[in-house]
């Protein structure tokens, strides 16, 4: 399938920037003839928040006001489905197409980085006249070109890698949810506050400023709430949570698959408390909306990137984050547009992240271009009540550890009847022997309770083949379709460069062990000197460092107690290299935590 036939700024030139009436077939706007102004929009996306974290999805405990009140006000897709885990949701967010397709495979190790040839919907908006801005978490590559101000955003405050408290965070801000330091346009910034208030202040602060400019704008708020780690959660919160009973007793199990007998109530009063943090941003949120008379004409739309980061309610589904299973892939999606959408209506037909970028440019009235090839559908029909017409189709869900996707390896593929899985594991790069497909009937059996496999093999069989077309399809999408995308180093857009163990290639250990080694794919983006600066924890006593880069291996020593070690005036030729730096120590070699490549 060929993607991208003209350049990528030849193809931004062409995007509508006008501002187009809004007629939205079987929306409140039926009918109108005169020009309304186009729509703002703001995407909420919460990090490890299952479908049964809220009260109007049932959990009869956890406290979720705001975001319930904005569900009763809203439209929604009931079937609406993300990946089992953070990158390949948000990459499938950002494009409209299926992960896959992106280089975006896995969600650290090199592969959670998404491919600088796609076209996100920041860059589209943007192009189209609107002010463009993300508050949170990207997830989707750290260094140049594939930061969020490089792929459409005008306006990003950011951390860096999967989460605060990897690999990627900066020295002396290690895992500090609470006074988090950041990355506001690319440089480093300390914060006052916890991270979700920050993100939504800040949010906040540049919708206002967007709106005394009269500009149309796109804020998207992903946060890290409620991913690990649990250490530093809003403390008020997290005192209430802990004088209620949590055990998963207190949870409706009358349908459906039962929760273990135990949980860790301290882990999950941290969760909550996050959860019902982020409940009271969408609060402040939608009364700042209100004093800026912005509330009519602004989507607000509200989902989560995975299902929940432990087993704990899910509606009686079955699963959690990293499973294919419903409760692994199904989230909430809301949708608050007073302007053209009703509330309370209500689709139950399938719908997921792929979906989003397509309704969005639909909702704000800008094409899609012929030659950009997506694999949504606007659900914009659906959101106003008019399903007339709508075509069943088959969405595939594939996520798995590892290089390259794997056929048949830890898949669902869903049309409106049937669902056909195999659930072989998210943690593991390959399955042996054969696939064991699961079948269920999702309209009598929405629950997963009866696999049908055994008794509808030709049902099964169909299905296969839907996925295996797949599979291939969006294999094909490029040359070296799962190649990973290189980080660029020697160009004026950031220099100097931070490497991380978020995005190296693993060569042994365990990828974030202490031990581990691992190898950075770079582009020389300028033939000169760099100076390479190699950092890590405390040398227990004097050695030798290891620099292999553009065919070169180089050393140089260090003292005990160094946590640096500098080469210079490394000369690189342009083109794609390899970058791998060995240290000394008691268990063997091991790599550095960070590598700073500074073009002279």
């Amino acid at each position: 399938m060929k993607i991208h036939q003209r350049s990528r700024r030849d193809f931004l030139q062409t995007l509508f920037a006008g501002t187009a009436a809004l007629s939205l077939p079987g929306c409140a706007l039926t009918g109108t003839k005169e020009k309304r102004p186009r729509p703002n929009v703001i995407l909420i996306m919460t990090d490890d928040q299952g479908y049964g974290d809220l009260g109007v999805t049932g959990n009869p405990v956890i406290k979720t006001p705001h975001i319930d009140a904005m569900a009763r006000r809203s439209a929604r897709m009931a079937n609406f489905y993300v990946s089992p885990v953070c990158s390949p949701t948000r990459a499938c967010l950002m494009t409209g197409r299926y992960n896959y397709r992106t280089r975006c495979i896995d969600t650290y190790i090199g592969r959670s980085m998404m491919d600088p040839a796609e076209i996100t919907l920041a860059e589209i908006l943007r192009a189209a006249g609107y002010g463009t801005g993300i508050f949170g978490k990207w997830h989707l590559g750290d260094n140049y070109p594939m930061r969020p101000g490089d792929q459409g955003f005008e306006e990003a405050l950011v951390h860096r890698g999967g989460g605060i408290g990897q690999p990627a965070d900066p020295e002396g801000a290690e895992g500090k949810y609470t006074d988090a330091t950041l990355f506001h346009n690319g440089k480093r910034v300390h914060t006052e506050g916890y991270c979700t208030d920050v993100y939504f202040d800040s949010a906040m602060n540049w919708i206002e400023k967007c709106r005394s400019e009269a500009r149309s704008f796109f804020a998207y708020i992903p946060t890290n709430a409620p991913h690990g780690p649990f250490h530093d959660v809003p403390e008020e919160l997290l005192a209430a949570y802990k004088e209620i009973d949590l055990d998963n007793s207190r949870f409706p199990q009358e349908k459906g698959h039962k929760l273990p007998a135990k949980c860790n109530a301290d882990k999950r009063a941290r969760i909550f408390s996050m959860i019902t943090n982020i409940d009271q941003n969408v609060g402040r949120l939608f009364d700042r909306l209100g004093e800026l008379g912005l509330v009519e004409n602004t989507i607000v739309i509200f989902m989560t990137d995975n299902g929940p980061n432990e087993r704990r309610y899910v509606a009686g589904m079955r699963g959690m984050k990293s499973h294919v299973h419903e409760g692994g892939i199904r989230s909430p999606f809301f949708v608050h547009w007073p302007a053209a959408l009703r509330a309370g209506n209500t689709s139950d037909r399938i719908a997921a992240h792929i979906d989003v970028l397509p309704t969005i440019l639909d909702a704000c009235q800008i094409p899609l271009p012929a030659d950009l090839m997506i694999d949504g559908r606007s659900l914009l029909p659906l959101l106003c009540g008019d399903g007339a017409g709508w075509s069943d189709r088959t969405i595939v869900i594939q996520s798995h550890r590892g290089d390259e996707p794997v056929l048949y390896h830890h898949f669902a593929a869903r049309n409106q009847k049937w669902k056909l899985l195999h659930a072989s594991g998210f943690g593991r790069e390959r399955f042996e022997g054969e696939p064991r497909f699961e079948l269920y009937d999702m309209a009598a059996d929405p629950l997963e309770m009866v696999d049908l496999a055994g008794e509808r093999p030709e049902i099964v069989e169909a299905m296969r083949r839907k996925y295996e077309e797949w599979f291939a399809d969006v294999g094909s999408t490029r040359p070296d379709n799962y190649a990973p995308p290189p980080i660029h180093v020697g160009t004026p857009h950031e220099n100097p460069v931070v490497l991380t163990r978020q995005d190296w290639r693993h060569v042994k250990g365990q990828p974030w062990g202490a031990s581990s080694i691992g190898v950075w794919f770079l582009f020389v983006a300028a033939e000169g000197n760099y100076d390479i600066r190699l950092r890590f924890s405390a040398a227990k006593s004097a050695g030798e460092a290891v620099l292999t880069v553009a065919g070169k291996t180089l050393t140089r020593s260090f003292e005990k107690g160094a946590t640096e070690c500098l080469f210079e005036a490394v000369r690189l030729g342009r083109g794609e290299t390899r970058l791998r730096a060995d240290l000394p120590s008691e268990k063997g070699p091991r790599g550095p935590h960070k590598v700073d490549v500074i073009l002279r």
